[in-house]
């Protein structure tokens, strides 16, 4: 953890969830709305179909909504892209960006995930920017390059503490059950702090960065206790309430 940072524990549903789903939503609502869930702040980022319902499930409530992606541009011909002004009017606070799921199934690239990022941003969002190596990269010894060159390139030069959070996530643990050592996430965290500060100066040290990639109870102690770990993004282990609480609660 970094001193005087405020957890972040984001749920990334993916391409999960329908109606019914809201239950899970509500239940976590309700256990932090009671303070069963710790010191962390949690946010929920289910599919767009769901986003205003799961807002309204969520107001008034402690627990923040986020999105799964936007488009870089504020609107026009782009069928089936969703703006970031329309994810915020919908309720959400935050967009996830530059996902490798996105990067590998879409293409997309840094500058393109750095202009989605900026668009969160002018949409009044907090951008959860994603970075993470190959496991041919990780072998390769090129982790720390791959992920600087990712973070360069993709986070928005206008950002900060307040609007920007990024996620490392070793693209081969994510959903494979398999998890880098904890000296590997520390080095590649403490890597992304030196970059912040060079990106952002001294408001580069409070910028929150969270671990993601087969985080789930049975290893989030020791994943979210390590310097510079400022939280998670969680993805299947989110779709249920009583799991995505049992990670939230290692902030107890």
């Amino acid at each position: 953890m970094t001193p005087g940072v405020r957890p972040l524990v984001a749920g990334n549903w993916k391409m999960n969830g329908l109606s019914a789903s809201l239950a899970e939503i509500k239940a976590m609502r309700e256990a932090v709305d009671a303070g069963k869930a710790g010191a962390a702040e949690l946010a929920v980022c289910p599919p767009a179909t769901l986003l205003a319902q799961a807002a309204w499930t969520l107001k008034g409530g402690k627990v923040s909504l986020g999105g799964q992606d936007c488009h870089a541009k504020e609107s026009g011909a782009y069928t089936g892209d969703i703006a970031a002004s329309m994810i915020k009017d919908a309720g959400a606070q935050y967009v996830i960006v530059g996902h490798s799921e996105r990067r590998q199934y879409h293409g997309e690239t840094d500058a393109a995930v750095k202009a989605k990022a900026e668009a969160g941003l002018k949409a009044g969002l907090v951008a959860i920017v994603c970075v993470g190596e190959t496991r041919t990269e990780r072998e390769a010894g090129k982790a720390i390059e791959v992920v600087s060159t990712q973070v360069r390139g993709s986070l928005p030069a206008s950002g900060g503490p307040d609007t920007v959070v990024v996620a490392y996530e070793p693209i081969w643990a994510i959903g494979t059950g398999l998890t880098p050592t904890p000296a590997d996430v520390a080095e590649v965290h403490a890597a992304i702090r030196r970059l912040l500060g060079e990106i952002y100066g001294a408001a580069g040290a409070k910028v929150r960065i969270l671990y993601g990639g087969s985080v789930k109870p049975a290893n989030a102690k020791e994943l979210l206790g390590l310097a510079n770990v400022d939280g998670a993004l969680v993805g299947g282990a989110s779709l249920k309430a009583v799991d995505f609480l049992a990670i939230a609660a290692t902030y107890l």
